[in-house]
């Protein structure tokens, strides 16, 4: 599923490399997929200064390519074209049931449906949409339609600040797209939700049978917990991080000044999946209940944070593995600790292998 728009940015080049742009950092990743071996010919990361993206619009434009260019060369990218995510804050995921009909007709329906469905203007978002090959409500007279769309706005200066930096997109996609294209396996069976826990925001969606079906922001993150280890301790940010990252989110049987600090921001971790997971289950009802639970983004590296968040909600959790629908003849150069923070660079990587296979 790829964003269209209204030209055709969608070119099956597997040179293209996958650019995640976020509100504190870039990284990129560029797979190459050859007699279904895959070897990673570049991945990298690197911060952008606070202030350049905020809440998912460019503030500073230059700052942003000139970050771009610097995490290429770190990366050894040399290609210009990519396929670069869209914030999943900024965009309108719905699934809509429409009786069967023929793609043109579709096409024409989807029109209405979009002003009844998103808070916006038809003219002012970009927006595309794929028929599903099953409905989700399990009537055979009717056809589910997955349907994203994104403002205009958004989608422009992301483009603008692209080609300011020498690059092609050749396409966008919405995070939770590209998530379920690293971190759920090939033609998966069952129901999944991911929850990517970023730098600024957390992110959770379910995903039916390979299909993100639902979506939900929070703004508890990885930085929340670093921000109450150093109130309650009374530390910088920087020695703050560097508690989080050696002792995680502390003892929870000693009940230590770390875990007490940590606990109210875990325990909205809680609270939110449980509330996304009670939505689906008795709002949407696209399936009887959720298998699993994947963890991704540099906050999923938290220690002790998986096993706190599965005891509690009394579900197994695992920590997302980007490379486990690859075959490679030599390990990855990013194990699968450090990797789980690239999900949405490798997914968009590899879109392109969709679009030739």
């Amino acid at each position: 599923m790829s964003l269209l728009f209204d030209k055709k940015i969608i070119d099956p080049n597997p040179d293209s490399f996958g650019l995640d742009l976020s509100d504190l950092s870039i990284k990129v990743a560029q797979i190459d997929l050859q007699s279904k071996y895959a070897s990673v010919r570049g991945i990298a990361s690197i911060d952008l200064p606070q202030g350049t993206i905020v809440d998912g619009i460019v503030v500073n434009a230059d700052a942003v390519k000139e970050a771009i260019n610097l995490v290429l060369q770190k990366a050894g990218i040399t290609d210009k074209d990519i396929v670069c995510s869209l914030p999943e804050t900024k965009a309108f995921l719905r699934i809509i049931t429409i009786p069967q009909m023929t793609q043109k007709e579709v096409a024409e329906a989807i029109k209405w449906e979009m002003e009844a469905n998103i808070p916006m203007a038809i003219d002012q978002v970009y927006y595309d949409w794929q028929t599903l090959s099953h409905n989700l409500q399990g009537d055979d007279s009717k056809m589910s339609v997955l349907v994203v769309a994104v403002a205009r706005s958004i989608v422009d200066q992301f483009y603008d600040v692209l080609n300011g930096a020498g690059l092609v997109a050749r396409g966008f996609e919405v995070e939770s797209m590209a998530q379920a294209r690293s971190l759920l396996p090939d033609n998966m069976d069952g129901t999944t939700m991911v929850v990517d826990i970023g730098d600024r925001r957390t992110s959770f969606f379910i995903v039916v049978k390979g299909i993100p079906v639902f979506t939900s922001s929070i703004p508890l993150s990885s930085e929340s917990m670093t921000d109450a280890i150093a109130k309650d301790l009374n530390l910088s940010y920087a020695e703050a991080q560097k508690v989080k990252f050696e002792h995680g989110i502390g003892s929870v049987l000693k009940n230590d000044h770390i875990f007490q600090a940590m606990k109210p921001i875990i325990q909205g971790f809680v609270q939110e999946i449980n509330r996304s997971r009670n939505f689906y289950l008795t709002g949407l009802k696209y399936s009887d209940r959720i298998d699993s639970i994947v963890l991704c983004g540099g906050g999923a590296k938290t220690k002790g944070l998986i096993p706190y968040l599965s005891r509690s909600l009394g579900q197994n959790i695992e920590l997302g593995n980007p490379w486990m629908n690859f075959r490679f003849k030599s390990l990855p150069p990013v194990d699968r600790d450090e990797s789980v923070q690239y999900a949405t660079a490798i997914g968009l990587a590899t879109q392109s292998f969709d679009i030739l296979s």
